[in-house]
């Protein structure tokens, strides 16, 4: 991999200094900065709007048996290994801040509109079970016993018990609280220049490189962070960061999806107790119930070219296929209609790790590291990334997470340090 010659900062201004600066301020970005800074580091994280991308609109399943795709078993091995992580990771944010970050362990239940929807689930339920995964099937008046509101003429229901939930906007709310909490209570954990001890709201314009070696972050707004380590992990704006080592290649796609959220009526609550994720001739649907008295409403999946501009296709086929699981969805009040682009990758797999040298066996590119792509997987995904990237820092690395390579889609590259150009 090409490491461009030193890339100054291009600013008088004196620079922000931090052991960890981590680029991207959405759910799995919060996470690693917390993560990092639990273990020591100081911390600044480094967004313009933090928490408004693909994490605002996110439903917050933590769903790695329901989320099982043929042909993803390296994938699925780290959605378990996340899912294992989640009640700890809850825990402890709750006892550093107080606060409620939303993580709920209710199930899910699976359920088919018809015939055609109850045979595909049972294929699924066969590699799920292959997997050793527990999905058990439950009769259409067991199901309506837990769930009431379930249409009398759904054809099938799955019980899902280990696919549990989380609302992403409390979650990051917690996070901020806890990284915001810890700078202040531990002067050597809080960052000088920063807000709250830790947040720069500023765009990220490119890597700073420094005797072969990443040293930071160049602001949009002219400034510059001086960090130890940096984390890239600004989702599909991680492609177009400038002085990226050369030849690395992330190729990141937009996979937009439109999400609703509607108010309970007092005399329909709760609508649903567990998530219902549904198959409705053939097209995917589910429905999250919140603490507050509202409903998630969510699953198209759209590339195209409205942004996050909400498709009225998207929002009418949702509305649709949910009140065809639970009739009670047409008295609902909407609330919201929101559509973001999440970060996909050509295996649908995220880019996780330090970037190797080709030329040299087991060296890496020092002071950087790629955590992006992560698709509809994010949330679920956040503790395993943040503890994959505290092990990074402090020097470790699990074999098990070598097939998220961030430079497996790259091009080979010639000698090292050869190429100067810097994107910007």
């Amino acid at each position: 991999m090409g490491i461009p010659l030193d890339i100054p900062s291009g600013s008088d201004d004196p620079p922000i200094h931090a052991g960890v600066a981590v680029i991207g301020g959405g759910v799995v970005g919060h996470g690693i900065a917390w993560e990092a800074q639990r273990s020591g580091r100081s911390v600044v994280l480094v967004d313009d709007a933090p928490g408004s991308g693909a994490s605002w609109a996110a439903a917050g399943m933590l769903a790695p048996v329901s989320e099982l795709h043929y042909q993803e078993e390296d994938l699925l091995e780290l959605m378990l290994e996340s899912s294992s992580l989640w009640p700890g990771f809850a825990a402890g944010l709750a006892a550093a801040t107080g606060s409620d970050s939303g993580y709920l362990t209710t199930p899910t239940l699976a359920v088919g509109a018809d015939a055609a929807d109850r045979a595909a689930l049972m294929d699924l339920r066969a590699v799920q079970r292959a997997n050793g995964l527990d999905v058990e099937p439950l009769t259409v008046r067991e199901a309506r016993r837990r769930e009431p509101l379930l249409s009398p003429g759904i054809a099938c229901a799955m019980d899902t018990p280990a696919d549990h939930q989380v609302d992403p906007r409390r979650l990051l709310g917690s996070l901020r609280l806890a990284l915001a909490g810890a700078a202040a209570r531990t002067p050597q954990l809080a960052v000088d220049g920063a807000v709250d001890g830790f947040a720069v709201q500023d765009r990220a314009a490119g890597l700073l490189w420094e005797g072969g070696r990443v040293a930071g972050v160049r602001l949009a707004g002219g400034g510059t962070i001086r960090a130890a380590e940096t984390v890239v992990a600004n989702g599909l704006q991680a492609a177009g960061l400038g002085g990226l080592p050369d030849g690395l290649r992330l190729p990141l796609r937009p996979v937009h999806g439109d999400i609703l959220r509607l108010a309970v009526p007092q005399h329909l609550r709760p609508l649903v107790t567990s998530t219902v994720r549904g198959l409705v001739h053939g097209l995917p649907v589910y429905i999250v119930p919140r603490q507050d008295g509202t409903v998630v409403i969510g699953a198209t999946q759209r590339e195209d070219a409205l942004s996050d501009a909400v498709s009225a296709g998207g929002v009418h086929q949702l509305l649709r296929d949910a009140q065809a699981l639970v009739p009670a969805v047409a008295e609902l009040e909407l609330l919201e209609c929101t559509a973001r682009a999440r970060p996909g990758t050509p295996d649908n797999a995220p880019l996780l790790g330090r970037v190797p040298l080709p030329a040299r066996s087991g060296a890496h590119i020092p002071g950087l590291i790629i955590a992006t792509g992560f698709f509809r997987h994010g949330v679920l995904l956040t503790p395993a990334a943040a503890a994959i990237c505290r092990d990074l820092l402090d020097g470790t690395a699990d074999p098990r997470w070598s097939p998220f390579s961030p430079d497996r889609f790259s091009r080979p590259v010639a000698a090292a340090g050869t190429n100067t150009k810097e994107t910007a």
